[in-house]
């Protein structure tokens, strides 16, 4: 699959021929990141009705990110009648009184002038064009906003390829380190076994007291806190998951982003461990590249 990333532009010029008049327009839509699908589209009020048919449109392109569409008209010869919606601008009046009321318990009337922004109390007409040619114009407009949709998506995708480039690199790089971190592992035993006898020394010094009960619990402490295999293990799990993603069929941003969490937790808890320098630095660098991949797949959708 190519990942796309959630940062895009796309513009498109159309033009439509309607009972003798020419009339032309532009589709601007851009994308930035987000964590979810939020789409803002910005219309001349006369096409204030093909918002919800619009949002409808990118939420088929679109899974995740910021977008923001304007359409921009070039007719300027267009007679447009402006009515007012009596029956809802009556009904928001009615509810916000009744609100008012039972807050502050006195009577007031809201002002109508207050509520002229509401969607859908002022209604936008235009007279320029007769019934069936708007309905042509309408279909138009939500072609055209399906192709910029999918501009955008291939500028998306685009930059997806770039990033997807630069995820391979960084997770190589992190396969690399949790290798060294292997092989540094597998030398550990000996220095394990070393550091264990000397404080073994210590604690059945004489005048120290300590329990059968107590030496083994630290000693079993002791082995657990030196012993990083279980979490190298969850690191090469979680590193194949990573290459698994990149050539899944589905959005994988969320999925990623867990999956940096993941490796962040156990590398900590390596580093937290580490009774060796090697594996101390090894650790840090580990914690770096999580760092850098976490970074990139904030881009992903």
């Amino acid at each position: 699959m190519n990942i796309s990333s959630m940062t895009g532009f796309a513009r498109l010029k159309k033009s439509l021929s309607l009972e003798e008049t020419d009339i032309g327009w532009t589709w601007e839509i851009r994308s930035v990141n987000g964590r979810f699908l939020d789409v803002k589209i910005k219309l001349p009020a006369i096409f204030e009705h093909l918002q919800q048919q619009l949002k409808t449109e990118a939420a088929s392109c679109f899974s995740r990110g910021n977008v923001t569409a304007t359409l921009m008209m070039e007719n300027n010869d267009s007679d447009v009648q402006v009515r007012i919606n009596e029956k809802l601008l009556e009904d928001l009046m009615t509810q916000l009184n009744a609100v008012s009321e039972r807050i502050s318990g006195k009577k007031e009337s809201a002002v109508p002038a207050d509520l002229l922004n509401v969607r859908g109390v002022v209604e936008c007409r235009d007279n320029t064009l007769g019934e069936e040619a708007q309905k042509q114009l309408d279909k138009a407009l939500v072609e055209s906003f399906g192709e910029v949709c999918a501009a955008l998506k291939a500028d998306r995708g685009e930059e997806g390829r770039k990033i997807k480039k630069a995820l391979e690199a960084i997770i190589a790089n992190i396969e690399k380190v949790v290798g060294r971190i292997d092989a540094i592992a597998d030398k550990l035993p000996p220095k394990i076994k070393e550091k264990l006898e000397e404080q073994l020394r210590q604690w059945l010094e004489p005048g120290n007291e300590i329990s059968e009960d107590r030496l083994a619990q630290e000693i079993v402490f002791y082995v657990n806190r030196a012993d990083v295999r279980e979490e190298i293990n969850r690191l090469q799990a979680h590193i194949k998951t990573a290459y698994e993603l990149l050539n899944s069929d589905d959005a994988i941003g969320r999925r990623l982003d867990f999956l940096c969490q993941e490796l962040g937790r156990e590398a900590n808890t390596t580093s937290s461990k580490s009774a060796d320098i090697a594996l101390t630095n090894a650790a840090v660098e580990l914690k770096t590249l999580i760092e850098q991949l976490r970074e990139q797949v904030q881009n992903i959708e």
